[in-house]
C-alpha cells in the first residue's frame, strides 16, 4: 500500500522544508516537493511538522518479572503515542538478562507485542563474561554495565571484571555511573541525621556530584586504556562534562546521553514533586541543568533519552527508603523536550532567533536540533541500520507534530501501565498527532481531533551496521 503525506513541514538533517513524503510498503519511497502518486492513500498534514521517529536508547519496560509496574505491550504503545518509534530496553528485569537465552526471550515477547521497533541490552555481572562475549553486535544494541548501586545484584564492582569487559566486549558498552562507596557513606550520614524519613530534597546531596564524577571518570579512563566503544548514560553534573569532546557523534569512541527530566527539572522541583522526582542519578541543582543544556549544543553530550523507569503510584508514595527511583516518561519525552527548547527561545515555527550559547558551531534549540539529538545522533551513535533519518530507501519511521493543538496532560490520557506522570496538569502548546512505524500508521488522530492506537503491531528488531 502507498501512502502520501501532503503539505508537511519536514524536519530533517538540520532544516525544515515544506513538501510531501511517499511511503511504499515499509520504506520511504520519495521525499520533498509535490509527489504524484496514483491510488495512494493521502493524508493532509496541513502544515504540521513531520519529524523522524524518536529513538530512545534507555528505557525500562519491566518485562519479565516486574509486570505489575509495566510491560513491553503497554509501554511500547505509550511510546508510539508520543512519537517514539524505536526503543532500547535495559537488562535489570527478573530474571536479569545475563544469558543469551534470557536475552532472546525478551526479543520474542517484543516481536509479538510491540508496535515500536526494539532492541535489548545484554546485561553484565561480575561473573558472566563468557555470555557477554557471545553477543552479536549486529543484532544487539549494546552491553549494559551498572557501575553504581541502583540495581542491586547487577552491580559490577570487581576491577578485574571491569577490565576484561572493557577490553573484550564485542559491542558498545553503556554504563550507569555512580560510585557505590560514596553513596553508601553519604546514605549512612543522612540516615543518622534524619532517621528513616530523609527529605526527598536530600536525594541529590546523597547521590552527589562527586559520586557521579568518581564513577564516570573511571569509566572514561578504562575506555581510553582499552579502546572501548563507551556510552555514558544520563549525565547529571557540570563536573563530568570535561570528560567528553565536543563535536558530532560520528567517529567518537566515547559518547554521552542526557535525559529529558534532567534537562527540565532541577532541585527546586522536589518541593512540589517529592518522591515522584526521585531517580538515579538524581536531579540536581539548576547550575547542572544549565551546563547539560549547553553541553548538548556543543556536542559534548550526543543524544537525549528518557531512562523511562515506571513504578506504581503506591510504591512511589512511600518514605525516602521505601520509594523506588525512576520516572515514567516515554509517552511524553518529545513534549518535555519541546518545553526545554521553548525555555531556551524556540518559536512555534521551530526556529530560534535567540543568540546561540555556542557560537563555535551555531547550534541552538530548534526542531531540527531536537530531531538530531533524539533521532539522527542516536542512529549514528549506535550505528542503527536505515533508521533515524527521513531518507529515500530508509524505513518509514516518523511522526506528525501539530504546534497549534494545545492540551493538558490528564491522568486519563496516560498510557503507561503505572497510570501517573510527574507532568500531570502541565499544559503544552502542541501535540503528537500521528505516528508511523515501518510504514504502518500506529497512532492516529481523526478529523475531530481524537487520537488512538490503531492496533497495528509494526515493531521490528533493530539491526546495527557494525
Amino acid at each position: 500500500m502507498h501512502t502520501v503525506i501532503r503539505n508537511a513541514r519536514i524536519v530533517n538533517e538540520g532544516a525544515i522544508a515544506e513538501g510531501d513524503l511517499l511511503i511504499k510498503g515499509d520504506r520511504i519511497e520519495r521525499i520533498g516537493g509535490r509527489i504524484e502518486a496514483r491510488e495512494a492513500r493521502e493524508i493532509d498534514a496541513r502544515g504540521r511538522f513531520l519529524m523522524p521517529g524518536i529513538i530512545d536508547d534507555q528505557v525500562h519496560f519491566r518485562e519479565p518479572g516486574l509486570t505489575h509496574k509495566a510491560c513491553i505491550a503497554t509501554e511500547s504503545r505509550a511510546a508510539v503515542a508520543g512519537g517514539t518509534t524505536s526503543f532500547m530496553d535495559m537488562p535489570n528485569v527478573k530474571p536479569p538478562s545475563l544469558t543469551q537465552e534470557l536475552l532472546e526471550a525478551r526479543y520474542a515477547i517484543a516481536a509479538s507485542d510491540s508496535p515500536a521497533n526494539f532492541s535489548f541490552y545484554m546485561g553484565a555481572s561480575n561473573d558472566n563474561l563468557e555470555e557477554v562475549l557471545r553477543t552479536d553486535p549486529t543484532r544487539v544494541c549494546g552491553l549494559k554495565i551498572f557501575m553504581g548501586s541502583s540495581t542491586g545484584n547487577m552491580l559490577v564492582d570487581k576491577a578485574s571484571t571491569l577490565a576484561r569487559l572493557f577490553g573484550e566486549s564485542p559491542c558498545l558498552i553503556a554504563v550507569h555511573c555512580e560510585d557505590e562507596d560514596r553513596i553508601t557513606e553519604r546514605t549512612a550520614r543522612y540516615r543518622e541525621r534524619y532517621g528513616e524519613d530523609i527529605p526527598f530534597s536530600c536525594h541529590p546531596e546523597i547521590r552527589d556530584e562527586q559520586a557521579c564524577y568518581l564513577s564516570s571518570s573511571k569509566a572514561a579512563r578504562l575506555a581510553r586504556e582499552k579502546g572501548t566503544r563507551l556510552h555514558i548514560l544520563h549525565l547529571t553534573t557540570a563536573e563530568e562534562l570535561e570528560l567528553f569532546d565536543p563535536g558530532p557523534v560520528s567517529g567518537k569512541r566515547i559518547t554521552a546521553e542526557a535525559c529529558v527530566h534532567h534537562l527540565y527539572y532541577d532541585a527546586s522541583s522536589y518541593g512540589t514533586l517529592g518522591s515522584k522526582l526521585k531517580c538515579n542519578p538524581a536531579v540536581k541543582e539548576a547550575r547542572h541543568k544549565a551546563a547539560i543544556r549547553k553541553a548538548l549544543l556543543e556536542g559534548r553530550i550526543d543524544v537525549m533519552a528518557t531512562d523511562h523507569a515506571p513504578h506504581t503510584a503506591e510504591e512511589k508514595s512511600g518514605t525516602y527508603f521505601q520509594a523506588p527511583a525512576g520516572l515514567p516518561l516515554v509517552q511524553h519525552s518529545f513534549h518535555l523536550a519541546l518545553a526545554v527548547a521553548m525555555e531556551e527561545g524556540m518559536q512555534p515555527d521551530g526556529s530560534n532567533p535567540a543568540q546561540s550559547n555556542n557560537p563555535a558551531n551555531g547550534a541552538s534549540w530548534t526542531l531540527p536540533f531536537l530531531a538530531d539529538k533524539m533521532s539522527h545522533a542516536v542512529a549514528d551513535c549506535f550505528q542503527i541500520a536505515e533508521r533515524g533519518y527521513l531518507r529515500e530507501g530508509y524505513f518509514a519511521d516518523f511522526f506528525l507534530y501539530d504546534p497549534d493543538a494545545p492540551w493538558m496532560l490528564e491522568k486519563d490520557g496516560i498510557l503507561h501501565r503505572c497510570g501517573w506522570s510527574p507532568m500531570e496538569g502541565q499544559r503544552f502548546p502542541g501535540r503528537v498527532t500521528d505516528t508511523w512505524v515501518n510504514g504502518s500508521h500506529v497512532w492516529a488522530t481523526d478529523a475531530d481531533g481524537r487520537s488512538a492506537l490503531t492496533g497495528v503491531l509494526a515493531g521490528r528488531r533493530l539491526a546495527f551496521a557494525r
